[in-house]
């Protein structure tokens, strides 16, 4: 066997009968897939992230500019971005087992790499490495939720998993920052790369691919939970041309939903990125304060995911794009009111930076989900990573474009530029507002045979 062949889709065995067997195997392997790769993409977040907190250092030892230092970030955003599309097409077509473990394992290499180089032209190298297989962690998260949890229910479960990068971005600062401080700037690259090379070997042994590749039935047919009624079979496998032709690039839903994407990043890097600044400069904050505020973008992030979810489900039965409609048209809200309260109290704008956590990150953490949805559950890593690409294309607006901006026009330019892309997101995605899923979407329900037809 080939080493090429790990990344082969399981295939699928004989289905069991036994009905009790059943449920109690799909209670123990969706828990187990669950926490794998909850905590597989968390660990993704510190060899992506690791490099921000080490930069000050490096700066300091090694002479590296700022615009040096920016380009680094640039190349890891213009590599993961190609490679979430790209990686999205092939973890379609590949076993999540290996492909995300794999991935995860290639990263935390090339951070130790990246920890023990000393020239420009090996940290791009390096870095840019590290992007591409930054790629490789969603698409095989993405393909997994879609199998192993049904419509209905995947809000919530998409929600809850949406968390790892907030638990991720937020335990990374205290790490890399901690290493940097007591054992140097290159320990903060090592130390997450070696922790990044276990986690892989983990989640290897605790994945597996489908539910059928376990001799379970399709998770529409065990929780009898189909997004709609027409009888058409399932196929075990589409070609690669089915899933980038038919299932996305011909898909209007997935266009729109990539634009929209676009637009929400444009959003989450701005106030990310440049809102400590803001403080800073426009309300005279310290450092200190400012920091404090900013924390709080991740906390509501946290339970913005889980709103988005929860709320999709529960309320909307199912359709995602209300939610997005909603959080993003209240953005501008936020957007009006942060502006207008000019007078210097901490408590009042870590409430501003929770609350556009909160309405930025529920959106973002549904369109992976939308895509998935509106697309083919087995074109769901190609849907949800061609979405992807357009959200790093809005990343890489974000900023140097948007840092012109400010420069040219002002700090009131830039909250001018937020809500007007609020705007033109939420309008984008409303026509989608009652879309639950495609309708070419498969499996549906075969129809049980009436007592007419069966004589």
């Amino acid at each position: 066997m080939s080493v090429l062949d790990l990344f082969k889709p399981a295939p699928y065995i004989e289905e069991i009968q036994n009905q009790s067997l059943v449920k109690k195997n799909y209670k123990y392997w969706r828990f187990r897939t669950f926490y794998a790769m909850y905590f597989g993409y968390a660990f993704y977040y510190f060899t992506r992230k690791s490099f921000v907190f080490a930069m000050p250092a490096m700066q300091a030892e090694l002479g590296l500019s700022k615009f040096e230092l920016g380009l680094l970030g640039s190349v890891l955003s213009i590599t993961y971005g190609v490679s979430k599309f790209l990686s999205g097409i092939l973890g379609d077509k590949s076993n999540p087992r290996y492909f995300m473990s794999i991935g995860l394992i290639l990263t935390g290499i090339f951070n130790f790499l990246f920890g023990m180089s000393s020239v420009f032209w090996a940290f791009a190298v390096f870095w840019g490495l590290n992007g591409w297989f930054q790629g490789w962690g969603w698409p095989g998260c993405a393909k997994l939720l879609t199998h192993w949890y049904s419509q209905s229910e995947r809000g919530r479960w998409w929600s809850i998993w949406s968390t790892s990068h907030n638990l991720g971005g937020a335990l990374i600062p205290i790490l890399a920052a901690a290493c940097a401080e007591y054992f140097g700037w290159r320990s903060a690259l090592h130390i997450p790369g070696i922790l990044c090379i276990a986690a892989g070997l983990f989640i290897m042994n605790r994945l597996r691919d489908t539910p059928q590749s376990l001799g379970l039935p399709a998770i529409e047919k065990f929780r009898d939970d189909y997004p709609n009624q027409r009888a058409v079979p399932e196929k075990v496998q589409l070609s690669t041309k089915e899933i980038l032709w038919e299932y996305v690039l011909r898909n209007k839903f997935i266009w729109v939903l990539a634009f929209f994407s676009f637009f929400i990043y444009i959003i989450r890097t701005a106030v990310n990125d440049w809102s400590m600044l803001y403080l800073i400069e426009v309300k005279h904050y310290s450092n200190l304060q400012a920091g404090f505020c900013v924390s709080w973008f991740e906390v509501g992030g946290f339970l913005g995911c889980l709103a988005g979810g929860w709320i999709s489900d529960l309320v909307f039965k199912g359709k995602r794009n209300p939610i997005n409609v909603l959080f993003t048209m209240a953005i501008i809200g936020v957007l009006f009111a942060f502006k207008a309260v000019t007078v210097t109290w901490p408590i009042l704008d870590a409430t501003f930076l929770f609350l556009f956590g909160f309405l930025i990150f529920g959106p973002q953490s549904i369109i992976g989900l939308a895509a998935a949805e509106l697309s083919h559950k087995k074109a769901a890593a190609t849907a949800t990573g061609f979405a992807g690409c357009f959200s790093y294309l809005g990343a890489a607006v974000a900023g140097g474009p948007l840092g012109a901006v400010i420069k040219e026009w002002g700090w009131d330019s830039f909250l001018l530029t937020l809500g007007v892309c609020s705007l033109v997101g939420s309008l984008l995605i409303l026509p989608l507002w009652s879309v639950k899923s495609n309708p070419k979407t498969e499996p549906e329900k075969v129809p049980e045979p009436t007592p007419d037809s069966a004589n």
